[in-house]
């Protein structure tokens, strides 16, 4: 008779906003005006953690590993930039919104194929449809332009009103409103009594199955809201570069997204954000010391992550702003662990 009371409590108190988040977004609103000069490579931080977060909401939440999410992301890409190029809807807002839905179709369709095996066996079909889709995009080249990808693509002003600019100002501030929108709705998602079983399932999905949540219901839910996401993700790319080519699907991309969440963490969604922060913030660093051999350096990152420990390094990295805390304000700051750390 206490479940239900706990539950709307537990829901409760996951919905309040602490401190540390409302830092986050106001900081990362602030550095549109500290770094006025940087604008492209931050959409692309942004671009990358609402990718990042499409892969957590199944991977950190229900326990699906997948190697070909950019599957999503290229789907995406394809219908923003196709129908931008032949004008069929001419608004940025309503074409990101239909290309997130044809991706959404794209991952209702394959979920019942990701959800029948266990976690090898959804590494492969996962990469096997992401390399089916980049084979047909390279096949219909006279649609999807090839190896050039699509040409000529340009993009209305959003809401009739905000142009996009050679140096990316609206692009960021478009895609980093996009994201928190988007975070919102993860965020509400995963609080819910939905979320909550998904983590059952992630746990032990025989027990979750024999309490009577609907397993394979749950998985192919989270798995098309995933694939929502990430088509938006995909369309945002193609509306802020005015490009999309066959990178889009490549594996490399879904590699990287892999490599983002072990550098932030999973299931606290922060990870996916905090993550590609940090992994452009290396590529960038890295990439401007030793061009050539900057994916070194971002392994040797990784290695120490791993033996160190991802909590070990947030405490590290805290020590100095919860001293000022204590020293000032008398309490501790509060520190998002992933649960797989925290146990």
């Amino acid at each position: 008779m206490t479940a239900l009371p706990d539950l709307s409590s537990h829901a409760m108190a996951s919905a309040r906003w602490r401190p540390a988040e409302i830092v986050f977004w106001i900081l990362a609103a602030v550095c549109a005006f500290l770094f006025p000069s940087r604008y492209l490579i931050m959409t692309d931080i942004v671009r990358l953690a609402l990718f990042a977060l499409s892969l957590d909401l199944i991977l950190g939440y229900a326990g699906i590993v997948s190697l070909g999410h950019a599957a999503f992301f290229g789907v995406g890409a394809y219908s923003a930039g196709l129908m931008a190029l032949h004008g069929v809807i001419n608004e940025p807002v309503i074409a990101l919104v239909a290309a997130g839905l044809v991706a959404t179709v794209l991952g209702f369709l394959t979920s019942f194929l990701v959800i029948r095996g266990v976690d090898l066996t959804r590494l492969m079909v996962t990469l096997g449809i992401a390399l089916l889709l980049e084979a047909l995009a390279e096949r219909y080249s006279d649609i999807t332009g090839g190896t050039d990808g699509l040409q000529g693509i340009e993009m209305q002003p959003i809401l009739g009103y905000f142009a996009f600019d050679m140096f990316g100002k609206t692009g960021f501030f478009y895609s980093l409103i996009v994201l928190f929108v988007l975070f919102l709705l993860a965020r509400r998602v995963v609080d819910s009594p939905f979320g909550l079983s998904l983590r059952a399932i992630r746990n032990n999905p025989l027990r979750a199955a024999a309490i009577g949540v609907p397993v394979n219901r749950r998985l192919i839910a989270v798995y098309t809201l995933a694939a929502f996401y990430a088509g938006i993700s995909g369309a945002l790319f193609t509306q802020t570069t005015a490009l999309a080519s066959l990178d889009v699907f490549s594996f490399e991309r879904s590699a990287d997204l892999m490599l983002v969440l072990v550098i932030g963490g999973t299931g606290y969604l922060y990870g996916g954000l905090i993550g590609a922060v940090v992994f452009k913030m290396l590529q960038e660093f890295f990439s401007t010391i030793t061009p050539q051999y900057w994916q070194f350096w971002i392994g040797l990152v990784l290695v120490v992550i791993v033996l160190v420990g991802r909590a070990r390094i947030h405490r590290w990295a805290l020590w100095l702003p919860n001293l000022v805390i204590r020293q000032f304000a008398g309490r501790k700051a509060v520190v998002a662990v992933p649960e797989s750390d925290a146990s």
